[in-house]
């Protein structure tokens, strides 16, 4: 690629460099300032901005005596991008060394835009916005799930994929490595393994049906961490034994996902109301100590049944326990609990009548899993054990090209020609020579084709997308997985190109099955809650915050989001907004009253509660926080760039980080003063502090505090007040978190444009270029007919020219 770069350019450019020599064709200014850009830019440097950035003690390390006119190199570009935003934002020249000439100003920014977007066009038009993007791992399970209709989970055999721009499905950080590759045909493997057993095997049914005494411990007289019988119920006493609250009864047969019907009820209830537990599973021995959250619920005293489905892997099960971490716990010695034992300790507890289990299939039958792999062909029982099933096919390599056409035209996501499978057509008729079972051949068909490039990765051509990659572009985007049998068809009919069609599809896809997974997906990469299990508050200081607490404030955030989307309500709510979801344990974590029950439900806030908004959920809180303490640097950078569309540019290498002093000798205010007033950090500053200020009254769990807390390493006092007043960085002043949130929404279109530009690096896998600015406004503007809508945005997203094109 770099070979065919510098041919390219030597080829059209001899003699001067692409960038500027684009100017000198595009810039209609004076005759002086067209035939010679650059000189008027370099003059407009050399007068305005050589004092201080100039040489090896140039500020902030930017030397523009040495900044060639070379945009071929990124790190050039780059600098010229930050030069072009800073001189428009009025931010240089300082206010307190000179002002440009608003002629001068005018030229330079025009000279310097049309020169970044015309270099920035010409390389899109000759590559695409968007090269070599592949599909993530997430999207790989999907797509494999939804081909082969299995269930099975696929992510765990792929690694781990880095984020650019805060997203993995962003092309320039995808790589592909020979580990990588061996991952691949190893989920493959285990995909086409689970969708032949299924379909070649009888039905693997399994159903329990537990009574109390089921599910309780076998030996009364033995101390353990099963459940003990109490008044003809199975009962769980609050403690701390590590998997107490197990039930053997339910370890699972097979990997399968399991349907649970459990009927419990609370004892001896706190003053807080119910008694709140969690259900987990695992082997639940001390070799295996990592359990896997499934869900929460609250016991009261009247029995309710809860229903919950769970992956379980082989010889895995539950553990269903209180999780309240305010609860009062008993004492067990050993680790272990004999029967009777909680009883005379007054413990709040969790009784069990009964507990129904039942294998299940998520995404679809055995039948559909057969109608995948061997289309019309009869399957017939066998009398070879291995293999209790065959397939019965009159014409061999007929049937065969028949099934693996159809399976490359769903694989491929567009219709194949014959010629295009020939290469795997040729595999499978060499198997069948070589007296290979029909399905055994098959199978080497599917896993090639499953292998290829063109299910790994998204095949476009430079230029506007045609219709069936449209339809991959919106699948993805929405869905996460190949497309379905309706977008197909319209693409087959070159119907989805149109906006008024390709629009109609949005809403259908956000309304149907996965229209809720799509915005999970989103907000887990945008707004990091992916990342919420990163760290764990300190308990002596946190010690009322549990996983009861941390499940309900993920699921506040993400039915926050559903709500804005469905309702098509103001981007503006992401930063302020008079509603929330909560449920008594979480509303009682946020110290707010009269919220009953486990279920979340929608709350219109208080405003003496200071909450509202994204901004003030305990999920962004916590993934903004270290677990310990808060950093107005970490939130403000998250802030400003994840929500209010503010880039940061990271800070130059010779200056230390700014660390809390969590013995409250000095406030992170004061510490912070001091920073800025070294001159390279205080533009930056300016426009990270606001928010990380007006969010200090929230600790790292997301509870409000009005003072910093002291530690000596053993004991925790309170510290300083809190002070969360601060300025914008256009001068206006807030005393508070509410002021701030104030100010913030005034501007809805750029919250709009910032909604906008992460939607598009997500849904495209092109980070947002200085050339595509323009569209990415035109798309708020657009969004403006409805309030800045979330789901008109979705929609005047998915028609845009960025979306449309490679």
């Amino acid at each position: 690629m770099n070979s065919f770069l510098c041919v390219w350019k030597c080829a059209c450019f001899p003699t001067i460099s692409v960038a500027w020599g684009m100017f000198l064709s595009l810039v209609s200014v004076s005759a002086v300032i067209a035939d010679q850009p650059k000189h008027h830019v370099r003059a407009l440097l050399e007068n305005q901005c050589y004092d201080c950035h100039q040489g090896e003690s140039a500020e902030a390390g930017l030397d523009l005596e040495e900044l060639t006119f070379d945009l071929n190199d990124a790190i050039t570009l780059q600098r010229w991008v930050r030069v072009y935003d800073r001189v428009e934002s009025g931010e240089m020249p300082p206010s307190d060394y000179a002002e440009l000439e608003p002629e001068a100003k005018s030229q330079f920014l025009k000279v310097t835009h049309q020169g970044i977007v015309a270099h920035q066009k010409a390389l899109q038009q000759e590559q695409g916005r968007v090269r070599g993007r592949r599909l993530t791992r997430k999207q790989i399970e999907r797509s494999l799930q939804d081909l082969l209709a299995i269930d099975i989970p696929l992510k765990t055999f792929l690694p781990e994929e880095a984020k650019t721009e805060g997203f993995t499905t962003v092309a320039d950080g995808q790589g592909m490595s020979y580990f990588q590759i061996a991952a691949h045909l190893n989920t493959v493997d285990a995909a086409l393994d689970e969708a032949f057993r299924r379909a070649l095997s009888p039905a693997d049914e399994y159903h329990r049906d537990f009574d109390a005494e089921g599910v309780c411990r076998t030996n009364p007289k033995r101390r353990c961490r099963e459940p003990e019988m109490r008044k003809g119920q199975a009962v769980i006493w609050s403690g701390g034994p590590i998997y107490y609250g197990r039930m053997p009864a339910t370890t699972a047969p097979e990997d399968g996902w399991y349907r649970f019907e459990v009927t419990v009820s609370g004892l001896k209830l706190p003053k807080t109301g119910g008694v709140w537990s969690t259900v987990r599973t695992g082997p639940c021995v001390s070799s295996a100590p990592l359990l896997e959250d499934v869900t929460t619920f609250e016991a009261m005293e009247k029995p309710k049944t809860i229903e919950f489905v769970t992956w379980l892997p082989k010889k895995h099960m539950l553990e269903i326990r209180p999780g309240d971490r305010t609860l009062k716990k008993g004492r067990f010695p050993g680790g272990q609990v004999g029967t009777g034992e909680g009883e005379d300790q007054d413990l709040p507890g969790i009784a069990f009548d009964r507990v129904v289990m039942q294998r299940i299939h998520t995404n679809g039958n055995d039948e559909q899993v057969r109608k995948y792999l061997f289309g019309d062909l009869k399957i017939e029982p066998s009398k070879d054990t291995k293999k209790p099933w065959k397939v019965i096919s009159k014409n061999p390599r007929a049937d065969m090209e028949t099934l693996l056409t159809a399976f490359a035209s769903r694989a491929f996501r567009r219709p194949v020609t014959s010629s295009e499978i020939e290469p795997y057509v040729a595999e499978v008729n060499a198997a069948l020579d070589n007296k290979a079972d029909f399905a055994d051949a098959l199978r080497l068909g599917y896993r090639a084709l499953l292998c290829s490039p063109r299910f790994l990765y998204f095949t476009e051509e430079p230029g506007p997308l045609d219709d069936w990659e449209i339809a991959t572009r919106l699948s993805y985007f929405l869905a996460g997985s190949t497309p379905d049998a309706e977008l197909a068809e319209l693409a087959a009919t070159g119907k989805l190109h149109q906006p008024k069609v390709l629009k109609q599809q949005v809403r259908r896809l956000l309304d149907g099955k996965r229209g809720d997974q799509f915005l999970k997906d989103f907000a887990a990469e945008w707004l990091e809650l992916d990342q919420i299990d990163f760290t764990q508050p300190d308990t002596k200081l946190f010690g009322s915050f549990d996983t009861v607490v941390q499940d309900a404030m993920l699921a506040e955030t993400e039915t926050f989001l559903q709500a804005i989307l469905h309702e098509n309500l103001s981007v503006t709510h992401l930063i302020d907004s008079d509603f929330t979801f909560l449920n008594s344990r979480l509303a009682r974590y946020y110290v707010i009253d009269g919220i009953p029950g486990d279920e979340l439900r929608r709350v219109t806030l208080d405003p003496k509660s200071h909450r509202g908004g994204l901004l003030t959920q305990g999920a962004i809180m916590k993934v903004t926080a270290n677990g310990s303490n808060t950093s107005p640097v970490v939130r403000g950078v998250w802030v400003a760039e994840r929500l209010l569309g503010v880039d940061i540019p990271p800070p130059p290498s010779n200056v230390p980080a700014v660390e809390p002093d969590i013995r409250g000798a000095t406030t992170i205010r004061e510490q912070l003063a001091k920073h800025r007033s070294q001159g390279e950090c205080a533009s930056c500053h300016a426009k990270i502090d606001p928010a990380g200020f007006a969010l200090e009254n929230f600790d790292p769990t997301g509870r409000w505090r009005d003072n910093y807390l002291k530690s000596n390493g053993r004991k925790v006092t309170k510290g300083p007040a809190i002070d969360s007043s601060y300025e914008m960085p256009d001068g206006r002043k807030f005393d508070n978190i509410d002021d701030f949130r104030s100010l913030v929404v005034q501007n809805p279109q750029r919250l709009a444009a910032n909604v906008a530009e992460k939607l598009l690096m997500y849904g495209t896998g092109g980070v947002i270029e200085f050339a595509d600015r323009e569209v990415v406004e035109k798309i708020a503007q657009q969004s403006a007919t409805d309030d800045y809508g979330l789901r008109t945005l979705v929609e005047e997203v998915a028609v845009s020219p960025l979306f449309l094109s490679k």
